[in-house]
């Protein structure tokens, strides 16, 4: 990883200094990903009666399936007891959306109001909550109603970019609702692959929160997609992983492939992004065993050793504690 220089040293010391300034235990949000054993805990709740047809998804269900995972999570009796576990009613929190390439192949809506309702059982103001991506036009052909005024915010980037910033391969301005409206973020982007990176999900969804993805794509995003999820404002916000694995897409993404979706029912939920991609792979990887097709080679995903290595998460399978509910 190349060193940072001494003026971009000084400013991810002045973004966390921000971070701190809007919260008073803004120290507690960089919540390890690790548990005491060194492991890192990824919980898959599963539920067959989620989704009524492919169109479809049963939100109380949803809802009761995310609570189930939560309550795992943080080794707390409901899942409202876990959620004030892991944000405060003084948070703002930001839920990024994965939204890109239409119905089908993005979040779904009824995942980011599971979350919605989650946070508010946390004390957490609905005016303080942000559901967005890059574009609101993206969030708009998916489902999800725009709103900049009272009540949940739902809204895009839309070119509202803060200053540069330089971390390794990574060279870019960063989205102002994670460098200065947001104290928390919860990522929850969709399981699919990806032509260049393997996978998308929970790294690959940040290339819709800042100005210039296409200049990052290059050596499959590695390790450009490693530093972006390092810088500290990025990575001390990250407080949960919600993983929509509802109906994954075994190939042909990041584009909408039908014909290679299949139901599995799922959400994938974690404090670390890196190990939600590592299981999120293996469970493409199967898929794709069981249909006849050839493996994702391990160099198109070497950017979740990278992830690792720059303290992002853990990618190690041996390092990573599955639990299902």
């Amino acid at each position: 990883m190349a060193k940072s220089t001494r003026r971009e040293f000084l400013k991810q010391i002045a973004f966390a200094g921000a971070a701190v300034a809007g919260l008073p235990s803004a120290l507690e949000s960089a919540i390890a990903t690790a548990g005491p054993n060194g492991k890192s805990r990824v919980v898959i709740g599963t539920d067959k009666r989620v989704i009524k047809s492919e169109s479809k998804v049963d939100s109380n269900l949803l809802y009761e399936m995310l609570d189930r995972c939560v309550a795992k999570l943080t080794d707390s009796k409901s899942g409202s007891e876990g959620w004030k576990k892991l944000f405060k009613p003084s948070d703002v929190v930001g839920i990024k959306v994965n939204c890109l390439f239409g119905h089908g192949v993005s979040t779904h809506p009824e995942v980011a109001h599971a979350i919605v309702k989650g946070l508010l059982s946390a004390g957490v103001k609905e005016d303080n909550i942000i559901i967005w991506d890059r574009s609101t036009g993206d969030l708009v052909k998916v489902g999800f109603k725009p709103n900049r005024s009272g009540g949940v915010k739902c809204y895009g980037d839309d070119g509202d970019w803060g200053e540069l910033i330089e971390r390794g391969a990574f060279k870019g301005r960063i989205t102002k609702i994670i460098s200065e409206k947001v104290t928390a973020i919860i990522n929850a982007p969709i399981l699919k692959t990806h032509g260049i990176t393997g996978i998308s999900n929970a790294l690959k969804n940040h290339y819709g929160s800042f100005d210039n993805p296409g200049s990052h794509h290059a050596n499959h995003c590695n390790p450009a997609i490693a530093d972006f999820n390092s810088i500290p404002v990025v990575k001390n916000k990250t407080r949960l992983v919600v993983c929509d694995a509802l109906r994954p897409q075994y190939d042909g993404g990041p584009g909408l492939k039908a014909d290679s979706q299949w139901n599995l029912y799922s959400l994938i939920v974690s404090k670390d992004p890196v190990a939600v991609d590592s299981q999120g792979l293996q469970i493409i990887q199967k898929k794709r065993r069981e249909v006849g097709l050839e493996p994702i080679k391990p160099q198109v995903t070497q950017w979740l050793a990278s992830a690792q290595e720059r303290g992002v998460g853990i990618s190690d399978l041996s390092r990573i504690d599955i639990v299902t509910v």
